[in-house]
């Protein structure tokens, strides 16, 4: 969920009930008091209209699991600010008959707790909107500790697979260090058995030729 779409509504909300309570109050006024308070609720609704917009375009940015609940939500939002709109208009509307005030007169206790009726439950939604979008943010933030928790756990773990890559890279580093001092090693000992079968060799040549000589001398003789 988007803390930004959630700051635009929570905002919308607060500003949905205020002006219910204007309009609710702008009814029970007249002449320019009423006037007024009519202009400060329609000046209210094209902040409201401005937040919406604002939401749309931050819902149509996200990930389309998330902009679907988000349309969702702001066509409900939309709806109650047409009704709202409405009700400004049948309040400023002075195009009523002399019977039609009349019944308005006689009714009016009733209209007053019918509207008082709305304005709880417009509230009551209002409130439950909040404390649901508090709840979001609640669940988003502990989302968000979890994330941060498993990527520090994600890091350590790589950290440990370096440091375990590393001590095997020496390993192999003095591996072929010790092969390379065999290969010496034999080399040289391979060398050595060369050398010395050619003194062997050589003596063995030098013995033969003296025991030849021996004999050639004693038979000389």
């Amino acid at each position: 969920m988007s803390e930004v779409f959630e700051g635009y509504e929570r905002q919308y909300c607060e500003l949905s009930a205020n002006l219910s309570k204007k309009c609710t109050a702008a009814g029970a006024l007249t002449g320019e008091q009423k006037k007024q308070k009519l202009s400060d609720v329609r000046a209210g609704v094209e902040d409201a209209e401005a937040l919406i917009r604002k939401m749309d375009l931050e819902a149509r940015s996200l990930q389309p699991n998330v902009k679907a609940v988000l349309l969702a939500k702001l066509r409900e939002y939309k709806s109650d600010l047409n009704n709202l709109k409405s009700e400004v208009k049948r309040i400023a509307s002075g195009n009523l008959n002399a019977a039609a005030r009349d019944e308005l007169l006689e009714s009016g206790m009733a209209d007053t707790l019918t509207a008082s009726a709305d304005q709880r439950s417009r509230l009551m939604m209002t409130t439950e909107r909040l404390n649901q979008s508090s709840d979001r943010i609640k669940d988003s933030r502990r989302t968000m500790l979890e994330t941060e928790e498993l990527g520090v756990s994600i890091l350590q773990d790589l950290h440990s697979q370096r440091q375990a890559l590393l001590h095997a890279n020496n390993t192999l580093h003095g591996v072929d260090d010790n092969i390379g001092k065999s290969k010496k090693i034999l080399t040289a000992i391979s060398r050595r058995m060369s050398r010395n079968k050619w003194i062997i060799g050589t003596i063995i040549a030098i013995l033969i030729i003296a025991i030849a000589l021996v004999l050639y001398f004693k038979l000389a003789k």
